[in-house]
């Protein structure tokens, strides 16, 4: 019995000093992790998954790999919001900074757009920035998708943005999940093109893509927390009709 309940005492304390060392669940989320765009060609094609593969591709401009979104996707979600979209595979953040280099490769009108997204937790609740030539209700804002088709949530905004013609552009996000608050850079780094507050989505996918045009992204960076996650982010059902 002695050695029996020394042998218990023993694995306890092992166990609980295991514990000790190993950070919990939430403790890792809570650290920061940094994700970077691949370097290669072959590594970027396996880095997202689509809502329609056909529409993206990966291409090597001034031998860099850029995620090419070359054609108008047919995707459509169940409610009414962007239909390009590439999220990046496996993985989900909380709290984040991203930057990237954005290309608009359209034509130019009031809604010329790419957009950047988060927060994804399917595809029909996400958050999405959309950076368009001219500013109105569907254009230029930060929304949301919620079950329902998009809303803007911007506090703030400028008249819209100058994609012009073959130039790339350097984009940042700031996501704060406890605060809530969302902040958008173009080009100028130390003044935000749109500020907004919401809690709605806090954990989700991040991607790159637009409503319905076409444009580029490279050197994407993201740092902030970072866990794994399980499963397709465009099951067929939710792509399938108008």
């Amino acid at each position: 019995m002695k050695t029996l309940s020394l042998l218990l005492t023993v694995t306890c304390f092992t166990f609980a000093m295991r514990a000790a060392q190993e950070p919990s669940l939430d403790q890792q989320e809570k650290q920061e992790s940094t994700w970077v765009f691949p370097k290669t060609e072959e590594t970027l094609e396996k880095a997202f998954e689509f809502s329609d593969p056909d529409a993206f591709r990966v291409i090597e401009v001034d031998e860099e790999p850029v995620l090419d979104l070359h054609q108008a996707s047919k995707y459509r979600a169940a409610v009414r919001s962007p239909f390009g979209i590439a999220l990046i595979k496996d993985v989900e953040f909380g709290s984040f900074v991203m930057t990237c280099q954005l290309m608009q490769t359209g034509r130019e009108y009031g809604h010329r757009d790419t957009c950047l997204f988060f927060g994804f937790e399917k595809p029909t609740r996400f958050y999405y920035v959309h950076m368009a030539s001219q500013a109105d209700p569907n254009a230029h804002n930060i929304f949301r998708v919620e079950d329902a088709p998009r809303t803007n949530i911007a506090k703030k905004t400028t008249g819209g943005v100058k994609w012009g013609q073959e130039v790339w552009h350097d984009v940042k996000i700031e996501r704060d999940v406890e605060k809530g608050t969302i902040r958008v850079y173009f080009d100028d780094m130390d003044e935000p093109i749109m500020i907004a507050e919401d809690k709605t989505f806090t954990w989700g996918r991040v991607g790159f893509g637009s409503f319905d045009d076409t444009g580029r992204m490279r050197n994407l960076r993201i740092t902030g927390q970072m866990r794994r996650v399980k499963g397709d982010a465009f099951p067929k059902k939710d792509g399938e009709g108008d």
